[in-house]
C-alpha cells in the first residue's frame, strides 16, 4: 500500500470531494489530549494535521510512520525546522514499535484501509506501543444512521475504495468496525463527534490505567 500516485493530487481531490471536512475531523479533539509527551502518527499523508499539531504541541516528539515517500515530502514542507519530527518510511505491518512507549496514537482516515483479517493486528501492534494511560484519535469515514443519506453515502465510499484500490494499492473493499479492538486493548471512548452529514466523524480515545 503507498500513495505516492495520489500525493500531488490529495489535497485538491480531498477538497473537492469533502471541502474542510476531513480536515475539522483531524483536528477537532487537539485541544483536548493534553500536552503529549511522545506521539505516533501512523498514515499522516501530506502533513495537514502534523503542521497544525506541532505547533500546538511543540514540546511533543513525534513518530511519523508513513509509506509514501512523497507523502512524507509533502508533509516535511509543512514544518518548520524546530518542528521534533522523525518520519519513518515503511508499512505498518513491517515497523519495529517499542512496547508502551507512546501516550498518543493518532490515525486519521488509516484504519479504514485494512480488511478484517488484517486489522486486528495493526490495532494490536499500535495498542502495545501505547502506554498505560495513553490516548488514541481517530478521524474516519462512516455510514449514515438515516435511511435517506445512507445510500448516496455507501454509493460515495464505494467509489472511494475503488479508486484507492486502484491507486494505492488499499486493501479493503468496505469499512470494517475497529471499536471492538480498540475496547479490546483496553481503551474507553471518551469524546466523539460527527459531521452535519453523518459521513465522517472523529474520536477521542484514552486508556484506563490497571488498578492499583
Amino acid at each position: 500500500m503507498s500513495f505516492d500516485r495520489v500525493a500531488p493530487h490529495y489535497r485538491w481531490l480531498e477538497t473537492l470531494v469533502f471541502g474542510n471536512q476531513l480536515q475539522q475531523a483531524r483536528v477537532e479533539f487537539m485541544r483536548e489530549i493534553g500536552s503529549p509527551r511522545r506521539v505516533l502518527i501512523v498514515g499522516e499523508g501530506n502533513g495537514r494535521f502534523l503542521a497544525e499539531f506541532v505547533r500546538l504541541h511543540p514540546a511533543a516528539t513525534v513518530d511519523c510512520i508513513e509509506a509514501s515517500g512523497r507523502m512524507i515530502e509533502l508533509a516535511r514542507r509543512t514544518l518548520n525546522q524546530q518542528a521534533c519530527v522523525n518520519f519513518i518510511q515503511t508499512d505498518i505491518k513491517e515497523a519495529e514499535l517499542v512496547p508502551r512507549s507512546y501516550d498518543l496514537i493518532v490515525t486519521h482516515f488509516f484504519l479504514d484501509c485494512f480488511e478484517e483479517e488484517t486489522l486486528p493486528m495493526v490495532i494490536a501492534k499500535l495498542a502495545s506501543s501505547a502506554t498505560s494511560d495513553a490516548q488514541w484519535l481517530v478521524a474516519d469515514f462512516s455510514e449514515p444512521s438515516k435511511n435517506w443519506r445512507r445510500l448516496p453515502a455507501r454509493f460515495l465510499i464505494s467509489l472511494m475504495y475503488f479508486f484507492f484500490r486502484l491507486a494505492a494499492g488499499i486493501e479493503a473493499r468496505q469499512l470494517v468496525d475497529y471499536r471492538p479492538l480498540l475496547r479490546a486493548e483496553g481503551f474507553i471512548l471518551a469524546e466523539a463527534i460527527q459531521s452535519p452529514n453523518e459521513m465522517i466523524h472523529s474520536e477521542r480515545w484514552r486508556r484506563t490505567p490497571p488498578p492499583g
